[in-house]
């Protein structure tokens, strides 16, 4: 009889309870976004009821004592409560639109107490934002182990069939909170476990290395990175000189910087996107053994991105496409999952691999040396109720252990278990920041600390202070046999205080060239064209001369392409290029995944074959990907034999990077508004039978690699844009189901990557 495998039935698991939980989504006919719970009424309210409770995909943080005590207490009871306006002190309120004055066209009183409490309130709503990771969304979610880390690790929320909630932030790392989403750049993904050990956090990102090796360097790096100083531009992008200047100066950042210019600075979504604990950690299982891990996210959906020219167009169309595509999936119920696993090294006392210095953060083990372990599988269900409460007071920290999970010597992460903790007293206003809602532990707390900005919690007792005997002892302390924390006691070498790195940390060139060998022909074209971009927003031709002598030590023709689209020349390499071995795991190219989520454009019309959209939107449906109709106006289409279709979105403000296909249920005639006065997409009308804003639509899809298609007489509508039917990725017949399952089938490789064949 054949074992159990853990991984299916932790699956099957999260996928029964998505099931079971209905398919919650809002909106007409399934489609994710309504704003809020119910549909509102034309006119203002004026009957008193209750606040409206949260939307069915919304969860907020489990109801705990600021020291970890359940309270029993509903979720949505610790938000707002009764019928009637009153002010922060219970007192209700008559009037909240007008200031008291000394008559009506009088100077206003001082004495108005509610004018006061709500614009001091208002003056003081923000915080400061985070300095890197500042713009980020967030979801619930729980994460069950799969007790196959057991002979590694003691630690408890990793045993089988053991569910902990999570709450799970994905963020960018330059820009500001109002920046745009879909720029080129490292994301960050933060993991909170609230176990019942105590809270883990594995605070990680979708690039498995970092730009230094030394925390002394953050401000550096972060310094370049960040719009220049005298202007504050450009926001959110290292496409300037400042950026350019230091990882040209200091070529440890040569790797991290190689994955930013490849397809995974630009993630298609934070659901296919990986996640990495970058660092060395150490593991410590029941017998007190050690080995060394390192810790991976593995996206169900697998791992995709955009193109460059659809990232630019989402900036200015949606900003917010990341954290939408986030809420709308989960809304919807296509709930997403990443299975976490980890590398598995002996802790021998060098701390390397295969000849790989695990303490260094800016260098990684190839999968095929060392294959990820999976360990437990994290599922999203809930998104938060409160922005502010939750996504942006969510406080990480890798100091946030469990036993079982201890730290290693890597200099980066010393200086980050100092920082991420500094940051949040700044942030959130004190050290009491672990008494927010979001980040209360599911453990009980008696830390002795006491007082300071935002005490929620009441204490007893005249003693916090150890040894005592006025609070009779309590409290005790706790060895490793009652659970107690015991750091890992790792011998250290006889040495001498010195200002210095390890020598293995000097190679910053045959990782780099790892990678590249690793990329397929599409990919290395990608990253030739980031290169060619980034360094082409350089204005101090010394900066690019600089960058291209980097690009020669990891590849020749990488540097000749990018040094021939700057029109300067290729610099040769000044030491013999490393001999490594490619790694296929690096490259996103060549794999199928579950198209779970994915958005499908049905354009029709009036006169379009709407019985075919209705069986499309249901089978879209049915294979868990969310159907928008676009048609010249908003409203229903009609034919008078079904039930209307309601439309999502419009010839005008539809645009394809909302879509990861496109399909034409004929060829819809020029709208009303096809003109550029009310529409420039319009351009001056044209003369073609076919509205020139889905002409633009399907262009687009087909110059960014998606697939494209319809039925009936689609084909010419197709011949206008450009696009021969029946080439890749370009689908069409007379059966609208047989187009979709053949267009499904090419979703599950993201993209149709032979539609434009590589140079390189």
């Amino acid at each position: 009889m054949d074992k159990p495998n853990p991984v299916k039935a932790a699956a099957d698991k999260a996928a029964e309870k998505a099931r079971a939980a209905v398919r919650q989504v809002a909106g007409e006919d399934g489609i994710p976004g309504r704003p809020a719970p119910e549909p509102p009424s034309l006119e203002e309210p004026t009957r008193p009821r209750g606040p409206l409770p949260p939307k069915p995909d919304q969860r907020g943080p489990e109801t705990r004592s600021p020291t970890g005590e359940p309270t029993g207490v509903d979720r949505a009871a610790v938000a707002q409560r009764g019928e009637r306006l009153t002010t922060a002190q219970g007192l209700r309120l008559p009037d909240t639109d007008h200031s008291l004055k000394a008559g009506a066209r009088g100077p206003v009183l001082l004495q108005d107490h509610h004018l006061r409490e709500k614009i001091t309130h208002f003056d003081h709503e923000r915080i400061p934002e985070r300095v890197v990771h500042a713009r980020g969304a967030a979801a619930h979610g729980f994460f069950q182990g799969y007790g196959t880390a057991a002979h590694l690790t003691k630690a408890a929320f990793l045993g089988k069939g053991v569910e902990t909630p999570v709450f799970v932030r994905f963020s960018t790392v330059l820009g500001s909170r109002g920046s745009s989403d879909t720029v080129r750049d490292t994301r960050g993904f933060a993991t909170k476990f609230y176990t019942g050990e105590g809270v883990f956090d594995l605070v990680g990102n979708n690039i498995p290395v970092f730009f230094i090796q030394d925390a002394i360097k953050f401000p550096d790096v972060i310094h370049a990175g960040k719009p220049h100083p005298d202007r504050e531009i450009p926001q959110a992008q290292s496409a300037h000189d400042t950026f350019w200047d230091f990882v040209s100066l200091h070529t440890e950042a040569t790797h991290h910087t190689l994955w930013n210019m490849s397809d995974r600075g630009i993630p298609r979504s934070y659901r296919m996107m990986e996640g990495f604990g970058i660092h060395t950690f150490r593991f410590v299982n029941a017998e007190g053994a050690t080995t060394l891990v390192k810790f991976h996210w593995k996206p169900k959906l697998g791992v995709h991105s955009l193109v460059w020219e659809e990232a630019q167009l989402i900036n200015g169309a949606d900003p917010d496409f990341h954290r939408r595509d986030l809420a709308d999936a989960i809304e919807a119920g296509a709930y997403p999952q990443w299975e976490l696993g980890v590398q598995v090294f002996p802790d021998t006392p060098e701390q390397t691999f295969e000849g790989i210095d695990l303490l260094d953060p800016t260098k990684i083990v190839p999968e095929e040396l060392a294959p990820v372990q999976p360990i437990g599988l994290l599922t999203l269900d809930a998104n938060p109720s409160n922005y502010f409460a939750e996504t942006e007071q969510a406080a990480f920290h890798p100091g946030h252990l469990v036993p079982g999970i201890d730290v290693t010597d890597d200099p980066l992460l010393a200086g980050r278990l100092f920082s991420y903790l500094d940051t949040q007293i700044t942030r959130l206003g004190g050290p009491n920041f672990a008494q927010i809602p979001v980040n209360r532990p599911h453990a009980p707390i008696n830390d002795m600390t006491r007082d300071g900005l935002h005490q929620d919690a009441v204490h007893r007792g005249v003693a916090p202070y150890h040894p005592n005997s006025l609070d009779g002892g309590c409290p005790f302390l706790a060895g490793p046999e009652a659970g107690g924390y015991v750091e890992v006691p790792v011998p250290i070498a006889e040495s001498s205080k010195v200002r210095e790195a390890p020598a293995s940390f000097a190679d910053h060139f045959s990782h780099p060239r790892r990678f590249w060998l690793s990329l397929t022909p599409v990919e290395q074209e990608h990253v030739i064209a980031a290169y060619s971009f980034e360094l082409g927003k350089c204005y101090e031709n010394a900066v690019k001369e600089r960058a291209l002598r980097t690009l020669a030590h990891i590849d020749p023709r990488l540097c000749a392409e990018v040094a021939k689209g700057l029109g300067m020349p290729a610099p040769e390499p000044s030491e013999p290029l490393a001999s490594v071995e490619p790694s296929p795991a690096l490259s996103q190219v060549g794999k199928e995944w579950p198209v779970a989520g994915r958005v499908v454009g049905i354009v029709a019309d009036a006169g379009s074959d709407l019985a075919g959209v209705r069986a499309l939107r249901r089978a879209v449906f049915d294979a868990d990907m969310v159907p928008l109709v676009i048609a010249p106006t908003g409203g229903e289409l009609t034919d008078g034999d079904g039930d209307p279709v309601t439309v999502q979105r419009t010839f005008a403000t539809a645009r394809s990077v909302e879509f990861d296909a496109v399909l034409l249920a004929g060829n819809p005639a020029p709208g009303d508004d096809a003109h550029g006065a009310r529409d420039a997409k319009a351009g001056d009308g044209g003369r073609s039978a076919t509205d020139p804003r889905v002409l633009l639509l399907v262009a687009e899809a087909y110059r960014h690699a998606k697939a494209v298609g319809g039925w009936a007489d689609a084909e010419e509508a197709l011949r206008a844009a450009g696009i021969t039917p029946g080439g890749p990725g370009v689908v069409t017949g007379g059966d609208p189901a047989g187009v979709l399952d053949e267009v499904t089938r090419l979703l599950a490789r993201h993209r149709v990557w032979d539609r434009f064949p590589a140079t390189v």
